[in-house]
Formats: structure tokens, C-alpha cells, sequence
């Protein structure tokens, strides 16, 4: 397994650690506070769809918010520059809106649990438990990203041992979703949203003064890098080269649409939190509210990374022993006071936590819900599922355990992270979008398309990729290229399997697909709703046209 540099470790003292235990108890705390509120499987599972909107927009994000965003962003912001705004600006918020104003109302309106679950009621079993089986995979997979970033920063930044450090963090996930549920994952992550601004502000207004303010940092990078290395799509005409070793065309289909699309819109560890709203107005701003910080976060993720780079040229080169992953730790070593320090490291380990926590606790849904309750045992008390759920939050926590050593092969975490993206949100993405909007699709569709379009983001990534078989310069590169092929294989297969089997009736498709309705997508906003901050569309726009706005200091 890959290490932070022994150098990187820090002067923590007496106070950075009672700072730490005062989180843990906190966070303890909220976990059995919201154990009261917990009595049927849907409390468990959903809060019991009773959260107001700002509570489950600010949940959203701060589920986003976890170590692979910080230390992955981070790392790509080091790597491939301002390139990495496009994660953001193209790759986050047009998808958050289009979930917010589009989806939701399917996904609210039909009562479903989980999104797996709406597969279900228009595809039918079979694409229902493939899709249920991938996405439990992938929940496992990111949770042990997250696990195994917060090994190897605590183990190099406290002299933790990683096996410690794993098995701390684990537990305390694990004690506060067994006791509260989705409740307390949620509030612990509002809290945890406030914790991560608290770290990374401090670290990248030091981390500026440090460098020469904005100026600074831009001359450094400009001489050392080149000038598109402070761009968004400087250098990226189809033939030419970059950092990111990605083409305009690539970016805008590859990022911009289906590896953004597929996994802000099918992402159960996201939509779960929208779910959990009190009502379908709520939901659709749950998306929407959290687009707003998004649009920021570049300016405390991504410039750290910058500065790394400027602070530490040899980062992530080889024969150096720093890594892009090191670049949050680096900045915390060399410009962080006591206290303040402390502070940064619970910031840290509560991104950890809200990442690892999205992702069990939308693990517990789907593998109690979508596989246990309807495949394994089904006809059961809701109290035995309840016990279930508890007892697979345990289970994944452990899975995620083991899954954290093969994050350990990527220098740069993100990548990792969009390779799975593309390998299973993409294909979820691609069956979604055409059947919500193609009443013709059929269920085979669904779960061929499904299966192809996984499959065909594996082997091109495996085989044409790693195999050079094709040259594509980089990760990140190879990653939008496997997202466009998953979709288009998926789509074709679509198609072909559509012609030939029979769909469903129209009458069986209400609230299913677009043109139709349910009662729960025809629900009217609730008194005092109706409030121009509270329109869905208004909050969508708005978010559009200001991450748009923010392109421009930074197009070429």
C-alpha cells in the first residue's frame, strides 16, 4: 500500500487532539439523538422522507464532500491545473439541475426507496437486481477510497498506524448509522460541511499569502507550467496537448454530459439525501441548494492544489516521494499553527467520514431493499428488515475495510474514482435517460444495455487502454473516452433489443416515463413554498448562469 512521505508528518499537540475527541463525541452524540426518531425501516433507510430542504441540500453536498473530492481535487488541481474546474463548472452543476428539475419528480413522485428500485417498476427483475448487484459494488469500492485516504494521512500527518486508524474511523461510521440511520449520516454530514470549510479556508488564504497572492501563483505556474496550465480549455483542439490529455470533444461528452450525468442523476449515495425530503418541492431544491457551494469549492479544493505545486515543484514527479495526493497534507505541514492544525485534521477526517457514511448508508438501502427484501426474503416484518439493515451497515463498513487496499494502486485518487464512475453510473445513466424519455424501451433493453455498456467502459479502459492498444495520453483522458463508449455501446443495444422484444403497456408506464403523471408528481408546493427562493426552476437557472459566469475569467 502507497504512503504519505515520512516528512509530512505534524507537530500536533494536547490541543489538536482535544479538538478531535470533542468531533468524535459530537458526532457520537448526533447518533443517538437521532436513534429516538428511528422506529420503521423507512426512518432508517429515508429519515422517514420527513427532512426540510436546506438540511438535505446541505447533506448533499457534504455527501460529495468527502475525502476523494478534497484530497482527489486536490491532487488533479496539482496535476492537471485549472483544467480541473471543468469538474465543476460542466462536470457537477448542469447534472444537478437537470437531477433537481427533471428526475426528481420520477424518483419522489413514484415513492421509490431507492433509485435501483425505479428500475424496477419500468424494466422489470432482471434489470432491477443487476443494476442493485453493480451499484452495491461501487458503494463498496468508494467507501474503501475514502478509508484508505484517511489511513494514510492519519498514519503520516499523526504517526497512526493505518490498521488504527482504519478500524477508528470504521467504528465511529458504523456506531452512528446503526443507531440513527439515515437521520444521523445526514446531520452529522451538515455539521461535517461546516467542519470542512473551517479547515480548508484557513489553509488556502495562508496558502496564497504565502505564494504572492493570486498574482503570484499565476507568474509561478505561467513560467514553470505554460500558459494554458491556468485555463479551462486552453490547448484542448482536437490534436493537440495538454496536461489532461483530453480534447474539448471529450471534455463536453466524456465529463461534461455522461460520466456528469451518470452519476449526479443515478448516484444512490447522493439521491438518497434528496429522497429523504419531506416533500416533492423539497426534493427538487435538494440538488438545486447544494449547486450553490458547489460552484465554490474550486476556489478551496483546487487552488490548494496550485499552491502545492508552487510550494512543492517536485510533487508527483518521479524519484520524488511526494505524490498528488500529498498535496492537502503538504500545505497543512508547512503552514498550519497549532490549533488551527487541529482544526484542518477534523476537517479532514470529517470529509472522510461523510464520504465513507454516504456511501454505507446508501449501501444498506439497496442490499436490504432491492436485493434481501425482494430476492432473498421476501413477505417479512418491516422490523426484520430493519435488524438487516443494521447488521449490512456492518458488513459494508468491513467490505470497505478490504476494498481500501485497491485504491492503494492510484497515485491519484481521483482517477480512480472517475474509472468507476465510467465502469457503473454511466451505463445506470444511459438506461435511465432513454427509457424516461422512450416509452418503446423494454425491459431485455434495459438489462442488456445495462450489462454492454459495463462491459464495454471495462474493456476499453483494460484492454485498449492499459494495453495500449490505443494511445490516450492519460488517466483522466482514457476515463471520458470509456464513459462515451459505455453510453454508445448502451444505447445501441438499446435500440437493436428494443425492435425485437415488447414493451410494456402505456397504462403500466404512469409517473414512469416523460409525458406521464403520478399522484406524487402532481403534488402541489405546500403553503408558503410557492416563494421565488423556493421555485425549482428559478433555483436551477440561477445556478446555471453563475457557473457559466465563473468560466470566464479562466476561458481560452
Amino acid at each position: 500500500m502507497n504512503h504519505l512521505a515520512e516528512g509530512l508528518r505534524l507537530p500536533v499537540n494536547g490541543v489538536d487532539y482535544l479538538i478531535l475527541i470533542i468531533y468524535f463525541l459530537v458526532v457520537l452524540g448526533i447518533g443517538f439523538m437521532a436513534r429516538r426518531s428511528v422506529r420503521t425501516s423507512l426512518d432508517f433507510f429515508l429519515s422517514g422522507r420527513s427532512l426540510p430542504a436546506w438540511i438535505t441540500g446541505l447533506a448533499f453536498i457534504a455527501a460529495n464532500l468527502g475525502a476523494t473530492e478534497i484530497l482527489g481535487m486536490a491532487a488533479n488541481g496539482a496535476q492537471y491545473g485549472l483544467y480541473t474546474v471543468n469538474w465543476y463548472w460542466i462536470g457537477a452543476i448542469p447534472a444537478m439541475v437537470f437531477l433537481g428539475l427533471v428526475m426528481m419528480p420520477f424518483y419522489y413522485g413514484s415513492k421509490v426507496r431507492s433509485v435501483p428500485e425505479f428500475l424496477l417498476h419500468r424494466f422489470g427483475p432482471p434489470a432491477h437486481l443487476l443494476s442493485s448487484i453493480i451499484f452495491a459494488v461501487s458503494a463498496v469500492l468508494i467507501a474503501g477510497v475514502n478509508l484508505y485516504a484517511m489511513a494514510i494521512v492519519l498514519e503520516a500527518l499523526l504517526g497512526w498506524p493505518q490498521w488504527v486508524a482504519i478500524v477508528i474511523a470504521g467504528l465511529f461510521v458504523l456506531a452512528y448509522i446503526t443507531l440513527g440511520g439515515l437521520s444521523s449520516a445526514i446531520y452529522n454530514e451538515v455539521m461535517q460541511f461546516f467542519v470542512i470549510l473551517a479547515a480548508l479556508i484557513p489553509l488556502t488564504i495562508l496558502g496564497l499569502k504565502r505564494v504572492g497572492g493570486w498574482s503570484g501563483l499565476s507568474d509561478s505556474l505561467t513560467a514553470s507550467h505554460g500558459d494554458d496550465f491556468l485555463t479551462a480549455f486552453g490547448g484542448t483542439g482536437i490534436g493537440e496537448s495538454n496536461p489532461l490529455g483530453a480534447n474539448w470533444l471529450t471534455i463536453v461528452l466524456g465529463l461534461g454530459f455522461v460520466m456528469s450525468f451518470g452519476y449526479w442523476t443515478t448516484n444512490f449515495a447522493e439521491v438518497q439525501r434528496a429522497l429523504s425530503a419531506k416533500n416533492l418541492s423539497a426534493a427538487q431544491r435538494t440538488p438545486l441548494i447544494a449547486a450553490y457551494p458547489k460552484i465554490l469549492i474550486p476556489a478551496i479544493v483546487v487552488v490548494p492544489g496550485l499552491i502545492a505545486l508552487v510550494m512543492e515543484p517536485s510533487i508527483g514527479q518521479e524519484g520524488s516521494d511526494l505524490q498528488y495526493n500529498d498535496a492537502i497534507p503538504v500545505l497543512m505541514r508547512d503552514l498550519l499553527p497549532n490549533g488551527v492544525l487541529g482544526i484542518a485534521v477534523t476537517g479532514l477526517l470529517a470529509a472522510f467520514m461523510a464520504g465513507m457514511a454516504a456511501n454505507v448508508s446508501s449501501f444498506n438501502v439497496v442490499f436490504t431493499n432491492d436485493i434481501w427484501r425482494p430476492y432473498l426474503r421476501p413477505g417479512r416484518s418491516d422490523e426484520h428488515y430493519l435488524a438487516v439493515g443494521r447488521v449490512i451497515t456492518a458488513v459494508g463498513v468491513v467490505a470497505g475495510m478490504g476494498t481500501a487496499f485497491i485504491a492503494s494502486t492510484f497515485s491519484n485518487i481521483m482517477n480512480y474514482l472517475q474509472t468507476l464512475f465510467s465502469f457503473f453510473n454511466v451505463p445506470l445513466f444511459c438506461v435511465f435517460i432513454i427509457g424516461m424519455f422512450w416509452k418503446r424501451m423494454t425491459g431485455a433493453a434495459g438489462f442488456w444495455g445495462l450489462l454492454v455498456g459495463t462491459v464495454a467502459a471495462m474493456l476499453n479502459y483494460f484492454l485498449f487502454y492499459k494495453q495500449d492498444i490505443i494511445d490516450i495520453p492519460s488517466d483522466q483522458g482514457a476515463n471520458f473516452v470509456s464513459s462515451i463508449v459505455a453510453f454508445v455501446a448502451g444505447a445501441v443495444v438499446i435500440g437493436v433489443v428494443s425492435v425485437f422484444t415488447r414493451p410494456k403497456p402505456v397504462s403500466e408506464l404512469q409517473g414512469l416515463v416523460y409525458g406521464t403523471t403520478s399522484p406524487g408528481m402532481a403534488e402541489p408546493p405546500a403553503h408558503g413554498d410557492d416563494a421565488w427562493y423556493r421555485r425549482p426552476a428559478l433555483l436551477g437557472w440561477g445556478a446555471i448562469i453563475l457557473a457559466a459566469l465563473c468560466y470566464v475569467p479562466f476561458f481560452s
